[in-house]
């Protein structure tokens, strides 16, 4: 979370970010609100714990995304600070926990969905929308209390060092601050991003493998499509950025790389629709039906919905146990 010292590459490239910032929000805005109102209709209809899970993946990225213009202000300002210095730690601690809240909530979703496979008669008698709940609230804590470390940077040591004397807001460190920061980032690099790689591996390898033996070919390429989508996640979007914290931790300073692949986090909430649209056949539908009555489309739109709803019904009735 920041950069090097030397942070002479910014000037010039401010547009880059700018770029990235803005695709980001034209595309992950819309799209995450059509997820949202999705998963609030089947939670409504019916608390399943995935969506559960799921509802909260798209609130944080919702909540990246609606701040992402103070990130679009930064860049346009050529990566100087032109806001209230209140809203440079606000800013900071928001952007980083609904980062690393997209792999803890992944992982979440991955144990959900091993359990439907594993363990099919017990999941399907045991919704437990309450547990997920709580397992949501202990990831927003989770990614909260590690994130705070942005407020203790900002205001350790000389506490106006990042307005006062650059105009910037979390990218210059004084030793004091790396002293602590360091530490942190390769903890966070473990816990909020290793550990969710290592459950998400091993339950959609699993998955897969017992899918394989005998699943129809549309729900396959469903999970192909959700495995796919959740690994773009990790290894593309958070794999680098938590590769430099190791990288900084071991060098003692940030490696002046850092702040590019922070970009490719950002695309997260861009491709975490592709992770709801492949979760279930079920979302599928809703989404399909949703746009048909955005476009108020007939012919092939509605006939393909109703296709859509009835091979959600015979999966239903078929393998119920498992909803992925």
């Amino acid at each position: 979370m920041g950069t090097s010292p030397a942070w002479s590459f910014f000037p010039g490239d401010h547009w880059l970010y700018f770029s990235v910032y803005l695709f980001t929000f034209l595309v992950g805005l819309p799209l995450n609100v059509v997820a949202l109102v999705i998963f609030v209709g089947k939670l409504r209809r019916r608390p399943v714990a995935v969506d559960v899970l799921l509802l909260n993946l798209t609130l944080s990225d919702l909540l990246l995304l609606l701040f992402l213009p103070f990130r679009m202000v930064e860049a346009a300002s050529g990566m100087r600070w032109p806001l209230p210095f209140i809203f440079c730690p606000f800013s900071g601690f928001l952007f980083f926990t609904t980062i690393y809240l997209t792999s803890l909530f992944l992982a979440a979703v991955s144990i959900e969905r091993f359990l439907s496979v594993a363990y099919p008669l017990w999941y399907k008698a045991r919704p437990r929308p309450g547990q997920a709940g709580l397992v949501s609230g202990a990831c927003w804590l989770l990614a909260g209390a590690h994130c705070s470390v942005i407020y203790v940077i900002e205001f350790s040591g000389n506490s106006s060092y990042s307005q006062t004397s650059n105009g910037t807001c979390y990218l210059e460190f004084q030793e004091n601050q790396l002293a602590i920061l360091l530490p942190v980032r390769l903890e966070m690099a473990v816990v909020l991003f290793g550990v969710p790689l290592l459950i998400t591996s091993y339950c959609y390898g699993h998955l897969v493998w017992v899918l394989s033996r005998g699943a129809s070919h549309r729900r396959w390429r469903r999970v192909v499509g959700l495995v796919a989508a959740t690994l773009l996640n990790f290894l593309v979007c958070f794999g680098p950025y938590n590769v430099s914290h190791v990288v900084g931790y071991i060098r003692g300073e940030s490696p002046a790389w850092r702040s590019y692949v922070l970009l490719l986090s950002t695309l997260n909430s861009c491709v975490d629709p592709l992770v709801y649209y492949f979760s279930s056949s079920g979302f599928q539908a809703d989404f399909q039906g949703l746009l048909r009555r955005l476009t108020g489309g007939w012919g092939p739109w509605r006939q393909e919905g109703s296709v859509k709803l009835k091979e959600k019904n015979e999966e239903g009735g078929s393998r119920g146990s498992c909803p992925t």
